[in-house]
């Protein structure tokens, strides 16, 4: 349940609000079981413990128990370079291992053209945003928009699609939206010879000056995109695109492994509880399981498992097929003719493309991927900085802690503690943030609570210090300052505390 540290309740509506939300919950839950998880139920002892461990802080005196272990028992040391983000789960198995390192060179493998003489490697494209997991997610840290005319935009793309399509009645609200009839679901801006690059991103930036209240300017960039020199023609005129950066990828497994109803509990659709904040779940269709499952993984949790996301991925950023997704030409459409006709790489002994086997391992190093260890959590300063942001309401989306579900066969994400300030839910980030698309349940104008679990790291790992889902913040003051919708009450509070405070409060971020 929420905890709002405006909260100005009334017993009587305090009451009615968990009623509820406790009702709407439960009817979620027995729709929206773990069925990707193989799970082991909990004693009423240790929902007592869980309940009692994952309470919001109250003493900001000192670290509360645990806290500098993020991933709990899989958490990692911090190294102190680039490879910071990279290390596998701190409580793996040494004879596990060898699957991570074969999962990592599956990730980094770099694709190329069929028909080839490296047959493990052929397929890319014919159309395609990269040639590797690994050149989106650098370093499997954050991308970035292209820094100029001259940059490659690899690590960043535009999703695309139109209004209309089948609306799927067994997930209420679903929001049925269709791929674009000529250019598919996402614009892939590198092709193989004898094909055209479906387009050229172009991104213009105008910049807004925001006064703090204690008279510093900031400035922020507003960012235009514009798909130019399409390949195949003009799009539909109704046509909606979203930017999308390429986000970090650990802690991946303990996400998948928090429990559902644990997630749900935090959803308050039609704010019952009257805080402004309306945490809503995603839910979408699973290719794996045949069924709605809570969407999780995504800047807009379009995706149920890491699987899902991950072959998701193969298909639309790379031409790549795999099992959930199994077309050689990966998003070309039937538009694209010479696309679809072009030589593939699945007509061998594999299958796919990626075969099961090696999407098992990909998911199994995605998943494992470790949080490093949290940094300064006795100092001050930090301390200072985590009561502000409980007592700015942050919170209310950023839920600090979770407890995994104990894993029959997952030991490393199994019955952890973590603490991913993150609810996992869907919110309006107001108008500025908006991309107006609509992603299964998602609005135009909602994005899922990004996890901020090692964001401290960025330039260290990535390079750099751009945030949101399209990169446009280039520090973490500009990424709150361009929050609105439901989170303008705690960006107002921000933009009006005192310097000292505001700089305590991103010394606590930065300490994630």
């Amino acid at each position: 349940m929420r905890i709002s540290m405006r909260s100005k309740w009334t017993k009587p509506n305090k009451l009615a609000w968990v009623v509820a939300v406790s009702t709407a919950t439960t009817a979620l839950a027995g729709d929206l079981s773990d069925p990707h998880l193989d799970t082991l139920p909990r004693t009423q002892a240790e929902i007592a413990r869980i309940r009692n461990v994952t309470a919001p802080a109250v003493d900001f005196t000192q670290a509360e128990v645990f806290e500098e272990k993020p991933a709990g028992a899989a958490t990692v040391r911090v190294r102190s370079n680039a490879d910071a983000f990279s290390q596998p789960s701190g409580n793996m198995e040494f004879e596990r291992e060898l699957d991570f390192k074969l999962g990592n060179g599956l990730f980094k493998k770099l694709w190329v053209s069929s028909p080839s003489s490296t047959l493990a490697s052929d397929g890319l494209g014919p159309l395609y945003n990269a040639r590797s997991c690994q050149r989106c997610h650098i370093k499997d840290g954050r991308g970035h928009p292209p820094n100029g005319p001259d940059d490659s935009s690899v690590s960043m793309f535009l999703r695309v699609s139109v209004p209309g399509g089948e609306a799927i009645t067994e997930i209420k609200d679903y929001l049925a939206t269709q791929t674009e009839p000529t250019y598919g679901g996402q614009l892939q801006d590198f092709s193989l010879p004898g094909h055209a690059a479906e387009y050229r991103l172009d991104i213009q930036y105008e910049e807004i000056a925001v006064t703090l209240g204690d008279g510093e300017t900031v400035s922020l960039r507003q960012p235009t995109y514009r798909a130019l020199d399409l390949g195949y023609g003009p799009m539909q005129a109704d046509a909606m695109l979203s930017p999308r950066v390429a986000p970090q990828m650990i802690g991946l497994g303990l996400l998948e492994a928090i429990p559902a109803a644990d997630i749900l509990k935090g959803a308050d659709p039609n704010d019952e509880d009257g805080d402004g904040i309306s945490g809503r779940a995603n839910i979408v269709w699973s290719r794996e399981f045949d069924k709605p499952m809570l969407g999780r993984f995504g800047l807009k949790a379009g995706s149920p498992t890491v699987n899902d996301q991950s072959s998701a991925a193969f298909n639309g950023d790379i031409g790549i097929s795999t099992p959930l997704y199994p077309l050689a030409w990966g998003d070309c459409t039937e538009a694209q003719e010479d696309c679809q006709a072009a030589p593939h790489g699945d007509g061998d002994s594999r299958g796919q493309e990626v075969d099961a086997v090696g999407m098992q391992l990909v998911t199994f190093y995605s998943r494992n991927l470790a949080v490093p260890a949290r940094r300064d959590v006795e100092d001050p300063e930090v301390l200072q900085g985590k009561q502000i942001f409980y007592q700015t309401g942050c919170i209310s989306c950023h839920t600090p802690k979770f407890v995994t579900h104990r894993l029959v066969d997952q030991l490393e994400q199994s019955f952890q503690l973590i603490w991913p300030y993150s609810d996992m839910l869907l919110h309006d980030m107001g108008e500025g943030l908006a991309d107006n698309r609509p992603e299964a349940r998602a609005t135009g104008r909602e994005w899922r609570t990004p996890p901020l679990w090692g964001i401290g790291l960025t330039e260290q790992v990535s390079g750099h210090t751009q945030f949101l889902h399209d990169g446009r913040a280039r520090s973490l003051l500009e990424a709150v300052l361009w929050h609105g919708g439901e989170a303008a009450d705690q960006r107002d509070a921000v933009v009006n505390m005192s310097n000292a405070d505001r700089t305590a409060l991103f010394r606590f971020l930065e300490s994630l």
